[in-house]
């Protein structure tokens, strides 16, 4: 029992048995302690656990991603190696079939002359017509050889074509657009190249400077026409290019519905373009505007465009997107280029800081030794060709750097001087033949020579019109090379 010594003091408790808690406490206040000590112990070895785990997963993250990154680095490397081996292989199998036939014409003169003597000597009352014959023979041997090694130059290079190049077609647009959409990740630098039937009309009026005529030129003919192909090749800021870089959009076209210039169906007929296919198995150029919106390729500043004088590359690409006909002012159409494209390179436009660099797509290619893989003007090929034109010039040029804030947005084609006054109304087709040219894409439309008085002193060519596909709903004029009750266009310009 507790007791109180005075009524003013403490209560005192008598010693209690051991474990009983009383006297103070005793061994259940020692016990409490201990098991404390043990929880905190535990406490920080989970922390411990935790935190070793925790670095480790950082650490195995750590080496999965620079393994990754390896890996990337390797397989990127892997794609150049092969992709230089190819252009090399095309080289090597043209300059082969080029020494091949120097080697067996000179065998073949020397054959000739050898024969020749001998002839002489053994049998000179002969005639001529004998000697002649076994140098025909000859001839026909040699001849006979040199077209087998330009079919194994020409096979070979087709190879690496096929490898590089993909052709679509209706069919296969949306598989092609996914791959595309997936590769420009990696890949933001785009070449790209269009073929086009050409030039039908050129606008007359009175125009506030030459870029003015340029545009109101482009706007009718493009507002008029078709695309028929669209190259696009990919490739990252060193230029690298995957294995299979290229495709080549093949659009709906019928050479019985639609206008064109007759050269210029000529040339890109010449050049392996299948119309009769485009007619049945073309893109159509609505659908893939729609696809090439959502690619993530067009309305980011990442990914930066790469042509060649491509004021109607552009144009064409532009009214696609836009579903209508082009504006009637450039100011308003370089505001959708803008948006469409906000990071474009006009090569064109950069060899003005080149020096000694001058003339089409293909002289520049010849100038820098550059081999091209694929038929000239096809789509696919110029746009391959264009994405290592850019590379060699910003290498060679620019020191591997290009000042964006002087060359980003500006199109050649577009870009004018001075005034083209007292140019008569309205529009004309053209009826002659084609501009002389290197290069298609050195003829942009010039200013006409001939002048008459504008009824009002402004533009005058056609304000947009409805659209059937890309064309003229109810044209006035027969579709094709040429027709209709009237002559307004018979034979056209080429490209």
């Amino acid at each position: 029992m507790p007791t109180r010594p005075s009524a003013f003091g403490p209560t005192m408790h008598n010693p209690g048995p051991y474990h009983t808690g009383g006297g103070g406490g005793g061994a259940g206040g020692h016990a409490h302690n201990i098991h404390g000590h043990l929880f905190q112990q535990q406490q920080a070895e989970r922390f411990q656990a935790a935190h070793f785990h925790g670095q480790s997963q950082l650490a195995a993250q750590a080496q999965a991603q620079a393994q990754a990154q390896a890996q990337a680095a390797q397989q990127q490397q892997a794609a150049r190696q092969e992709q230089a081996a190819k252009a090399a292989a095309v080289a090597a199998a043209q300059q082969q079939a080029q020494q091949q036939h120097a080697a067996q014409l000179a065998q073949q003169q020397h054959h000739h002359n050898r024969q020749q003597g001998d002839l002489m000597q053994q049998r000179p009352a002969q005639g001529a017509g004998q000697l002649m014959g076994g140098m025909s023979n000859a001839a026909q041997v040699a001849n006979a050889q040199a077209a087998a090694a330009a079919a194994a130059a020409v096979a070979a290079a087709a190879a690496v074509e096929e490898q590089c190049i993909v052709n679509v077609w209706q069919g296969n647009l949306e598989t092609e657009i996914a791959k595309l959409r997936d590769l420009v990740e990696t890949y933001k630098y785009i070449s790209m190249d269009t073929e086009f039937p050409g030039i039908v009309a050129r606008p007359m009026g009175t125009f506030k400077n030459k870029a003015d005529y340029h545009y109101q030129t482009l706007r009718c003919n493009v507002d008029m026409l078709k695309i028929i192909q669209l190259g696009i090749t990919v490739a990252d800021e060193d230029g690298n290019m995957p294995e299979v870089c290229t495709w080549q959009f093949n659009f709906k076209f019928s050479l019985s519905d639609d206008m064109y210039a007759q050269d210029s169906i000529e040339l890109l007929t010449k050049s392996g373009i299948d119309f009769p296919r485009h007619a049945e198995q073309g893109i159509d150029v609505f659908k893939f505007g729609e696809l090439l919106i959502s690619s993530g390729l067009v309305l980011i500043d990442d990914v930066k465009w790469i042509s060649f004088h491509s004021g109607y590359d552009f144009g064409y690409l532009v009214k696609i997107m836009m579903c209508k006909p082009l504006p009637s002012e450039e100011l308003e159409f370089r505001q959708f280029l803008n948006k469409f494209f906000p990071s474009l390179y006009d090569i064109k436009f950069l060899m003005k800081s080149c020096k000694g660099l001058k003339g089409g797509l293909q002289d520049i290619a010849d100038e820098l030794q550059i081999p091209r893989i694929g038929p000239q003007h096809q789509a696919g090929s110029d746009s391959m060709l264009t994405g290592h034109i850019f590379f060699a010039i910003k290498r060679q040029f620019f020191n591997g750097k290009i000042d964006d804030e002087k060359y980003l947005g500006q199109v050649w084609g577009l870009n004018g001087l001075g005034m083209t006054n007292g140019i008569g109304g309205g529009v004309i087709y053209n009826s002659g033949g084609s501009t002389d040219s290197k290069d298609k894409k050195d003829n942009t439309p010039t200013t006409p020579t001939e002048t008459s008085p504008s009824t009002n002193g402004g533009p005058s060519t056609p304000a947009p019109q409805q659209l059937n596909g890309q064309g003229p709903s109810t044209p006035s004029y027969t579709p094709g090379p040429g027709g209709g009750s009237n002559s307004f266009y018979g034979k056209m310009s080429g490209i």
